[in-house]
This record gives C-alpha cells, structure tokens and sequence, in this order.
C-alpha cells in the first residue's frame, strides 16, 4: 500500500509540475495488467484548465511490477513500456517509464531522438549504396554500348568511385522531389536520368571518356604540371586555350615540358605539337612513359617507320589516350582474326590511323553487314587491309543506302565493295545519282550504266567536271561508237593529257586503228610493238 500510494504522489507531483492535461487518467488506465487502482484519478492543475490538451501516444508492454528507482546517471535506456507526450510547443518530449526515475525522462528522449534519427540515416544509406550499384550497372552497360568488352566495362565502373558519386548526385538534382519523400527509384528512372548524361560527356570527351571517369573529377590530375595562377583563375580562358599554353610555356626550370620535348626528338616541330593541341585538348596532359612512349613502341613494333610516326600522331593523338592492353591489342587481334592481313598493320595504320580508335561493337556492325550483303570473312580481311577508310562509314547512312542504290541500277554492290570500297562513302544524292544521270542525258540506258559500274567500280567517285565532262567531250572527237565506252569505261580513268591525247595520236600518226581498250592499256613496249606490226601490213 505504501508503494501504491508513494507511486500515486510522484505520479500526481510529475503532471502537475509540467502542466500537463493527460489523456488518459492513471497508471491503471496506462496499461490494464498493473496489479491495483487508484482511489482517485489523477486531475491537472487549475490554471491549466482551458488550455490545448496535449498529444498524447503510448506504447504497451508486457506486465511489469511498479515500483520506485533511483535516479540514474543521464543516458541509461528506460523500460520500453513508456508515456510520451507532446505539448503544444513541440519542443519538450517527457517520457515517463513504469518505474517513474524522473532524473532519466529527458535522456530518454534524447535516445529516443538518436534512434530515430540513426534509423532514418540507415535506411537512406541502403537507398544510396542500392542506387549506386544501379548507377555502376549503367555506366558499364554505356561503356558496353560504346564498345567495350564486359569485363573492361565492369572493371572501369568498379573503380570509379568519384565518378558513381557524381552520378547520384546529379539522380538527386534530377529526382528532388523524390528524395525529399524518402521514395526509392526504379531501375528505369535512374537510366532515363543517366543514359542521356554519359552521352553527352561521351560527345564532349570522345575517346577520352574512359580516362575522365576513371579520374573524375580532375581527370588529368595525375599528368598535370602546375599551370601559372592566372591561367587557372582566368575564367575566359577556353580548355583548348590552356592546352595550347601547356605545350608553349616552358616549365619552373626553364625547359619546355617533357611532352613537347619527347615530340621533337621524334621529328615533330613545335607549331605542329600546338595544333595537335589545338585539335584534341586532352594530348597536352598525356604522360610520356605512360601514353605516348607506348604507343610509339608498338607502332615501330608493327613495322612503321619512325619518320612516319609523326604524322600518325598528327591525324589521329587520340591513338595515344587508348589502352594497349585493354583496347589496341584486342582490338589487333580481332582484326586478325577477321581476315586483316597482320604483315600489314603498318600500311594500315599510316593509311588510316583512326582504324584502331573504332570500337569494337562499330567493327562488328560493319562486318555482320558485310557478310549481309555478301562478302566471305576473306574477303571482308582484304577490304579492310586494303581500304581501312571502310570502318568510318556507317552502315544506315553510307554501306546501306549506297548498297541499295547500286543495286538498282544493276550493279553487284557485293562486287563492288571489293573492288571501289571508297565509292560507298559518297553520297547517294549529292555524287552518285549526278553521274548516273550523266550518262543518262547522253543516252545511255541503266542497263548500260549498270554495265560500266560493275567494269569499272570508281567511275562514281570521279569528277563530273574536271574528268568526266572533258573526256567524254574528247572521245566524241575520236570516232569511236558510243559502245566502246560500256564495253571500256576505264577510258574515264586515264590521264587525257598525258595518255589518251598522246597515244590517239601516235596511233592514227602511223595510220592504224585499235580498240578503245587496246590503245590505252597496253604498255609502251607493247602498244609500239603492235603499231609497227599494223603499219607494217599497210
């Protein structure tokens, strides 16, 4: 009894002290299972009648029996069963425990504020470490897109942790709202928010998106010189321009950076570094040891002449910013593996430096189209060694089209592309149909035209007026039949200045009459020869 009523008192002496309208009345009225009831319920104090009652929330535990406890040092954790109230003004949180330690109520909030709080904090922590697992699974499926293998596209996402960071940080500018609701995003939100990004950075850094995400947010940190303070601070000055001061300014010492130095050992002479700079930015943080040195060693490797190594840099420095071991050997291989002649590579590189900048999905796609259209694996190997210029086409917008429009006008595109593989870089409307229609004005049939095309494969990619126009102007003078021209239209191919007006006239100088095809093809030995057998019958 004792017990119960010292209970009562401290109960009583606690609401009226805080000013406080309970809700419910008494311990009893608390929790149902305590063992006794009050003779009287509890009242708040007078002058706090006519105020807002407060908000009142309670949470049950199993029974406990009541009874007193000291006053324990700030911070211990109270039972669970507990009365929470929320006065009007928000700001003070009084719990009170089934053993009632006063001394314990606001330590208690405290802890209950710091759960909560640690709660919420967990949770949001899962919703940023799921989301950045879903941001790595887009870059790598970019990084597949833009022709990477798998393991070198899951290889870079894995390492690039300032770059994923950035990645939810621009999910979190594009979902605000989102966020604020504590609302997790679907897999496909998070791609329509990050796939158009990755393409615009893939725009703006081309071959060296790989080196900006993996060094995000300073991607040339690593390689970079200190530049002068003005020049970094200097808001005005465009990236290409504090390249180009890269490669000018000499370094604290007085020499000119290890770049530019490498460079003109090479053979290149300083004002071509500056414009190699001014074409690709990004060539003027490049390592030496690291990126340049390299690839200069694979190339003579391949068979290149060091004096042409210069100018394979000047057509194409991003060859410097590619992985040997992740991206060009592969790559090679690949090639090789396909039909490319490998005792040629140094042809084809010097032809056509860009060759092995290509990805490999873009090879892949030209290849299978190829072998569409009809061209044997062999076939597409000899295409490539002979004309890498190939693999710059598009399929829709140059294979394809051009294709079709051979094909229409009776010509074997399959043919075609191995002798002329060039003429299916040109445009249909603005270069092929002039040249059909060329012929068509001067009474040649499509079928005939079909003829000449598949005879003579770059007869579309000639000059309509400087080559075309003047020849066929002259050989009307020759009397020859039209014919002859289906019959040879490699006639268009020959200088007019320096073999057919030569060779027209030493042939009717001499009072003999060939064929088109013989008065041109022929040797000089050979076309004399006949000449002399001919007059001499005369």
């Amino acid at each position: 009894m004792v017990l119960y009523t010292l209970s009562e008192a401290i109960w009583g002496l606690f609401v009226k002290r805080n000013k406080i309208k309970p809700q419910v009345q008494s311990p009893k009225q608390l929790h149902p299972h305590l063992p006794f009831t009050l003779s009287t319920p509890l009242r708040p104090a007078p002058h706090f009648l006519g105020r807002p009652a407060a908000m009142t929330s309670l949470q049950a535990a199993p029974r406990l029996s009541l009874r007193l406890a000291p006053c324990e040092p700030r911070g211990r954790l109270l039972p669970p069963w507990r009365l929470v109230l929320f006065p009007s003004s928000c700001r003070l949180y009084t719990l009170i425990s089934r053993q009632l330690p006063i001394c314990n109520a606001q330590s208690y909030a405290d802890d209950l504020l710091v759960a909560s709080a640690q709660s919420t904090t967990t949770a949001r922590s899962r919703l940023i470490a799921a989301e950045r697992e879903e941001a790595k699974a887009v870059l790598s499926l970019f990084l597949r897109q833009k022709g990477l293998r798998s393991a070198v596209a899951a290889r870079i996402s894995n390492k690039s942790d300032g770059f994923i960071e950035h990645l939810i940080s621009k999910l979190q500018i594009a979902y605000r709202s989102r966020y604020a609701e504590g609302r997790e995003l679907s897999t496909p939100e998070i791609r329509d928010a990050l796939l158009p990004y990755l393409e615009a950075l893939s725009k703006e850094h081309g071959d060296s998106l790989v080196e900006v995400v993996e060094n995000f947010p300073d991607p040339f940190a690593a390689e970079r010189e200190s530049l002068s303070y003005s020049m970094i601070l200097t808001p005005t000055s465009s990236n290409k321009q504090k390249a180009v001061a890269r490669v000018s300014t000499p370094t604290s010492g007085g020499a000119l950076p290890e770049l530019v130095l490498y460079l003109l050992d090479l053979g290149m002479d300083h004002e071509e570094i500056k414009n190699v700079v001014r074409k690709f930015p990004a060539f003027a943080y490049y390592n030496v040891d690291r990126k340049i040195k390299p690839l200069v060693e694979l190339l003579l490797e391949l068979g290149v002449q060091r004096s042409s190594v210069p100018g394979i840099i000047r057509k194409r420095p991003q060859l410097c910013g590619i992985s040997l071991t992740d991206n060009l050997k592969p790559m090679m291989a690949y090639m090789e593996n396909i039909g490319v002649n490998k005792a040629q590579w140094s042809k084809v590189i010097c032809r056509f430096p860009a060759f092995l900048t290509y990805s490999r999905a873009k090879v892949e796609i030209t290849v299978s189209y190829l072998t569409e259209l009809g061209v044997s694996k062999e076939s597409i190997g000899k295409i490539l060694t002979r004309c890498p210029h190939l693999m710059s086409y598009s399929v829709n917008d140059n294979l394809r089209p051009t294709a079709e429009y051979f094909r229409s006008i009776g010509a074997d595109a399959a043919s075609l592309i191995q002798k002329c593989p060039q003429a299916f870089g040109l445009n249909v409307e603005s270069k092929l149909k002039p040249i059909t229609q060329f012929f068509l004005d001067r009474e040649f049939s499509i079928e005939e035209i079909g003829i000449m095309v598949n005879r003579f494969g770059i007869i579309h990619t000639l000059s309509l007026q400087e080559n075309l126009l003047p020849k066929y102007e002259y050989f009307l003078t020759l009397g020859y039949p039209r014919n002859e021209l289906v019959k040879f239209p490699q006639y268009f191919g020959y200088s007019l200045e320096l073999r057919i007006k030569p060779r027209y006239a030493r042939m009717t100088g001499c009072g003999v009459r060939l064929i088109l095809n013989q008065m041109l093809s022929i040797s000089d030995t050979r076309f004399e020869e006949i000449l002399q057998k001919k007059s001499g019958g005369f």
